[in-house]
């Protein structure tokens, strides 16, 4: 269903290009091939059907895209939560201080103190 939907989407917003492109900002576009007064279909009538097309393609795309994010799939295992939550809860700290691993030597001990050990023996 959700496949369909996206269809539908695709199909109306190039349909809704087309009509979009075919009009004429100052209103003349498709209009003003028809010069004769004797057309089935006169000036005003032309333009009333480009501008009625333009506004249900325009509530088909509004509808439609409402309508698509029922059928989003979901996946079973998170039952039915977004995959984009799902990810901000196991998204890693920024903050949080990394753990280095333990030396691999167990023989050896805590590191020695920042003061170099001296091997001379004092004078008196």
């Amino acid at each position: 269903m959700y496949s369909l939907i996206i269809v539908l989407l695709v199909v109306v917003c190039v349909l809704l290009v087309l009509i979009v492109l075919v009009q004429n900002s100052k209103g003349g576009g498709l209009a003003s091939n028809f010069q004769a007064s004797n057309q089935i279909m006169g000036v005003r009538k032309t333009t009333d059907f480009l501008e009625k097309a333009t506004w249900v393609l325009a509530g088909a795309l509004l509808i439609l895209s409402i309508g698509a994010t029922a059928f989003i799939p979901r996946d079973a295992k998170t039952g039915g939560e977004s995959a984009i939550k799902d990810q901000i809860q196991n998204a890693v700290d920024p903050n949080q201080v990394p753990s280095f691993p333990a030396p691999a030597d167990a023989n050896t001990t805590a590191p020695a103190s920042s003061a170099p050990a001296s091997t001379a023996t004092p004078t008196k």
